[in-house]
């Protein structure tokens, strides 16, 4: 029984990757060189050293038309422009970022492009550098189950900066997002869990590459340019899930949006690279162990996949949501008490209890990583954004006592973010409900009220009512906007 319920999103929703991809495989084939033909269709086998791989996406960076880029997708990208904002606003408080101002000033450099809130310029990498650090700041920033990570933390500040900078408009920003995130999808299904599961936290080490793409197209690089952005972009993948926790883990998305605006850049000048960076020997495939998913390259420009992107809503590490989704709606579902409950069980993927692993957390910081927090906390308070991950948050008599009464445990079949939660109350009753927070993929307009909410609630308490409803309008109609730098005039102004 307990299998079957933890495997019923398989039953209740297909993939929409996969049908895609069972879509538009046939039609897409015929129109890739022979060899890449020859291989998408051949049984699968390690194909890495024989697939031109770097060279693929690079064409698929350059080459690909705006105008063949969906509009319901643009509406998708618009809605992690907004939500990545509003969290980086929020983050420009946190110590971390004020340190990496600090750092920024003392080292000096043009003043090129704008941080998120603060009226002085810095150099592009280094309005990248800080504003990438406040947008995963709180861990509050959108995810990707197919990336294995955040992906927009990194994206959305190298374009800010790159855009300012060259005075880049909202289109060509939003066409630059899409396409730097599927080619990083395409690189994620090939050594994304190989390197999540050694270690490498892939926010950093997959966001680099995104934001490089993203950039790449930005400057309007050609093949031969897009090739060196991403060999540029793909030697510097680093950022290890042993900082999860501190502050370096926030650091790892603006380093990721910093390197990529010095790859873009550089490539542009003709800095150079090896020209099959992930296929090559001792390239990013040979270290990791991954394999070039040919399916997936040959879906390049008829698949986009920002519908996986989510939103979060709960200010922590996404490993932890479905495990709080499933108490809180047994809670309200039906009328627990937290006073009342004698015994809670949490039932969930390996990788996610491993990730999420802090029992018992001692700052706000190590809360976001800490499944049995993140329950009692949703369960006592019911307040799961900033304000329930903080260092004084913690220290909740009545969290810390459900904690004490929770057990997790994992199960061999659950997928990744799969999490059953079971609840027994005092009067002996024992209630069940399943979550996977990735099992379904909400249109845009599904999302769009919860994204200006969240966008409000993060932006209100520092930019102002009225500065925040002028910042989220311009976002949400992105593509008509000439230069990018308008929406720092709104922030700054």
């Amino acid at each position: 029984m307990e299998d079957q319920v933890l495997r019923t999103s398989e039953n209740r929703v297909l993939s929409r990757r996969t049908m895609i991809k069972g879509a538009t495989l046939a039609s897409t084939l015929t129109m890739l060189p022979l060899s890449l033909r020859a291989e998408a269709q051949a049984p699968p086998k390690n194909v890495a050293s024989q697939v031109a791989f770097t060279q693929e996406l690079a064409r698929f960076i350059s080459e690909t038309s705006g105008d063949a880029i969906p509009d319901v997708y643009l509406e998708y990208a618009k809605l992690n422009f907004l939500d990545t904002v509003g969290v980086g606003i929020a983050g420009m408080s946190t110590p971390l970022v004020k340190k990496l101002i600090a750092f920024a000033d003392e080292m000096g450099g043009n003043e090129q492009s704008s941080v998120l809130v603060g009226d002085k310029k810095r150099s592009a990498a280094q309005a990248a550098l800080i504003n990438g650090s406040a947008m995963h700041a709180y861990d509050f920033d959108d995810s990707s189950s197919r990336f294995w990570g955040h992906a927009s933390a990194s994206i959305v500040p190298s374009l800010l900066a790159v855009a300012e900078l060259e005075g880049g408009s909202g289109r060509e920003a939003l066409n630059a997002y899409l396409i730097g995130l599927q080619a990083s999808f395409v690189v994620a299904d090939s050594v994304g869990e190989v390197m999540y599961d050694a270690g490498i936290h892939n926010t950093s080490a997959l966001g680099i590459i995104a934001s490089g793409a993203a950039c790449a197209r930005l400057l309007g690089l050609d093949k031969e340019g897009a090739s060196r952005a991403l060999a540029a972009s793909a030697t510097q993948c680093f950022g290890l899930k042993r900082s999860f926790g501190t502050m370096c883990k926030p650091f790892h998305a603006g380093r990721a949006a910093e390197g990529a605006v010095m790859a873009a850049l550089l490539a542009r000048d003709g800095f150079t690279g090896a020209t099959d960076i992930f296929e090559g020997p001792n390239g990013l495939f040979a270290v990791y162990g991954g394999e070039a998913d040919v399916m997936s390259l040959a879906a390049l420009g008829e698949e986009w996949g920002v519908a996986n992107i989510l939103q979060k809503a709960h200010a922590a590490c996404q490993w932890t949501h479905s495990p709080i989704n499933a108490a809180m709606e047994l809670q309200k579902a039906h009328n627990i008490a937290h006073k009342d409950i004698v015994a809670i069980e949490v039932v969930a993927s390996d990788i996610a209890l491993k990730t999420a692993d802090v029992r018992v957390p001692k700052t706000g910081l190590q809360a976001k990583f800490s499944v049995p927090y993140g329950v009692a906390n949703g369960l006592v308070t019911g307040d799961t954004g900033l304000a329930g991950y903080t260092d004084e948050a913690v220290k909740n008599p009545d969290a810390l006592a459900l904690i004490e009464k929770m057990t997790t445990r994992a199960h061999p079949k659950a997928e990744k973010f799969q999490a059953k939660v079971s609840i027994t109350t005092k009067d002996g009753e024992t209630y069940s409900q399943f979550a996977d927070v990735f099992a379904e993929e909400p249109m845009p307009e599904d999302r769009l009220k919860t994204v200006v909410d969240k966008f409000f609630d993060n932006t209100v308490p520092i930019l102002g009512e009225a500065k925040a409803k002028s910042a989220s309008d311009l976002i949400l109609h992105f593509e008509k906007v000439d230069g990018v730098s308008e929406l720092f005039d709104i922030l700054n102004g």
